[in-house]
């Protein structure tokens, strides 16, 4: 089940924080929980792709962009991910989350999230993310003027998020199974 509870708490938390850039990095901590384990008592993959929810969409909200999303009736969509997963994480561990946005190209906008148990990386994850409305993406320069941001040219990409673009452009869909 989604823990909206601990998203409640992180919105509210969010909520009482300053504003901050998309570009800025938002900070969140969590503890490991019984129900966040699999088999091996370890932290569950597709449970580390929710704790990094409770920082993602605090950032947006921290961000403006959940505002602008109400306001403008827009969607939020992940359209592809690249997950690193490094140092297992246990129950009761106490782990930090870092969110930020990277930088967009003309369809979408480019995060990454870093977990950490004290000075230890645990995993890392690059998002391409999408605004979406009634007739498909929102092109970032839109969205970015909806949060009031003056400038919305992306600062550059990182040679490894450019190269994860263009290796994604040769993969195949639909897959070919």
């Amino acid at each position: 089940m989604y823990p909206f509870i601990r998203m409640i708490k992180e919105m509210v938390l969010a909520s009482r924080a300053e504003p901050l850039s998309l570009l800025g990095v938002h900070v969140s901590h969590h503890m490991i929980m019984p129900w966040d384990l699999d088999i091996w008592m370890e932290l569950n993959n597709g449970r580390t792709l929710t704790i990094f929810d409770l920082g993602r969409i605090p950032l947006a909200q921290r961000a403006g962009l959940v505002t602008a999303l109400r306001k403008n009736r827009w969607g939020l969509t992940m359209a592809g991910a690249s997950v690193m997963y490094r140092k297992r994480v246990r129950m009761f561990d106490r782990v930090t989350v870092k969110s930020r946005a990277l930088g967009w190209d003309d369809k979408f906008i480019y995060l990454e999230q870093s977990m950490w148990r004290g000075e230890e990386c645990t995993s890392h994850i690059l998002y391409r993310s999408a605004v979406t409305d009634r007739n498909g993406i929102v092109p970032p320069a839109r969205v970015l003027a909806a949060v009031g941001q003056e400038d919305v040219s992306s600062p550059p990409l990182p040679d490894w998020v450019t190269g994860w673009i263009e290796a994604d452009r040769h993969r195949p869909w639909p897959p070919e199974m």
